[in-house]
């Protein structure tokens, strides 16, 4: 049993459009919804699935909008929320931002999505590239071809149609991997250095390789990856290679071949899509290591020194490297001196942002801040948040992932050409201070 109705409704609970799939919920029970997430948002006890008598709220917020599936007992959870979230991501796609003035503008094509994205509570055609086939828009209008039924809907392969034609056969592949990092505190003393304590405590990747596809007719794509199940089924030197974990593949590749022998093998829908993602919990050394001390004096001023160090290979550079400093609320009349970069003080944040277009692999650099005080200082409650840090590394990846081979099998054996590129890019990357 799946979802028995799906609502879209505004902040105040006010349905905006519905669709009945099943007829076995009573459509006036979402009434019951929002009195209930109020109530349940005022004991703290607030959850993603909400229970009136027999029937239970799946929803999800997006925007100013909710989306509300409602169902009986027996459902399959993960699959509705899963519908929710594909279903804003079809919307986006046609409206560009889903919130209620763009639900209220474009009702009529609101509900074809609805009638093809689901049917009798269980999802159907959800890729918003073949839904455009016969569903298209133009301004705030509906237009629909002939009654039928579109032949990637019925095709095995039914997230690519056929006839595709390019003159110049391409993929571009990328592969980019975010790094989450929590680093206890590593605290800089004049004349001193690096606080021996200073460590990591949490590391991990997370992988997505994403394609984009300019190739004719229906080929047959098999990616090589230096995946160490796969050297070691092969009896390769298992040093240069990477162990991935929680693997998860796009609908087009043949699992049952992966399983058997490591080929990830598909035939690829056309233009952008993600391939496959996956994660490795692994000690990672911080790439951008910070290191800070803040001093008070007499409660009339503060000092912050970071100091930050590009700890991956000299050849590679960071772009974009933003730095987050946090600094006392009741700090003012900010002044700033930086060896490469600038920095700006956020007051609404209480951070300092130090910006550095371009920063090379093995280089040091040096921030000062100064901050007057009031002469009353307010007392710390809580502890000093960290200091975060965002960049991208392009043609670099931390894990050592390599695409070792793309192949590429049409029937009319045209000549295409795969390119690679691999980026690093913090994800939450955190260092605490002391």
């Amino acid at each position: 049993m799946s979802a028995s109705a799906v609502f879209i409704l505004d902040m105040k609970g006010k349905p905006l459009i519905c669709r009945n799939y099943k007829g076995d919920v009573n459509m006036a029970e979402i009434d019951h919804f929002m009195p209930l997430l109020m109530q349940k948002e005022e004991e703290g006890a607030l959850t993603p699935l909400l229970t009136h008598g027999r029937v239970h709220f799946l929803w999800i917020k997006h925007s100013n909008l909710y989306l509300v599936a409602t169902t009986l007992k027996n459902a399959n959870a993960s699959l509705v929320y899963s519908f929710l979230y594909k279903a804003v991501e079809v919307f986006s796609e046609y409206f560009k931002e889903l919130e209620e003035e763009s639900i209220r503008d474009n009702f009529v094509i609101v509900y074809e999505l609805l009638d093809e994205l689901m049917d009798f509570g269980f999802p159907q055609t959800t890729d918003s590239k073949i839904l455009q086939e016969y569903i298209t828009q133009q301004g705030n209008k509906l237009e629909t071809g002939k009654s039928r039924v579109p032949p990637t809907v019925t095709n095995a392969v039914s997230w690519r149609s056929e006839g595709i034609k390019y003159k110049k056969n391409e993929v571009f592949i990328d592969v980019i991997e975010s790094v989450n990092l929590l680093v206890s505190p590593g605290k800089l003393r004049v004349g001193v250095g690096v606080n021996a304590n200073g460590s990591v405590l949490l590391s991990e990747i997370v992988g997505t390789i994403k394609l984009k596809v300019f190739l004719s007719g229906m080929p047959e794509l098999r990616l090589g990856l230096n995946d160490r199940v796969l050297f070691e089924l092969t009896g390769r030197n298992k040093n240069k290679s990477v162990e991935l974990e929680d693997v998860k593949f796009h609908q087009c590749v043949r699992l049952s071949r992966f399983d058997n022998d490591r080929t990830i093998s598909f035939i690829p829908p056309d233009g952008d899509f993600e391939l496959m993602s996956y994660r490795l919990n692994t000690q990672v050394k911080p790439l951008i290591w910070i290191e800070s001390v803040i001093e008070k004096f007499s409660h009339s001023r503060v000092e912050i020194m970071v100091k930050a160090k590009g700890q991956f290979k000299k050849q590679s550079v960071a772009n974009s490297v933003e730095i987050a400093i946090p600094v006392p609320s009741d700090a003012d009349s900010p002044r700033f001196k930086t060896s490469v970069g600038s920095a700006k003080y956020l007051p609404e944040k209480n951070v300092v942002i130090w910006n550095i277009k371009s920063f090379p692999g093995g280089k040091e650099y040096l921030m000062r801040a100064h901050f007057g005080l009031p002469s009353v200082e307010k007392e710390e409650v809580e502890g000093r948040p960290p200091i975060s840090v965002k960049f991208e590394i392009p043609y670099f990846t931390v894990s050592g992932i390599q695409v070792r081979y793309m192949k590429i099998i049409e029937k009319s054996g045209y000549q295409a050409l795969p390119w690679v590129r691999y980026i690093t890019q913090s994800g939450d990357y955190q260092l605490r201070t002391s």
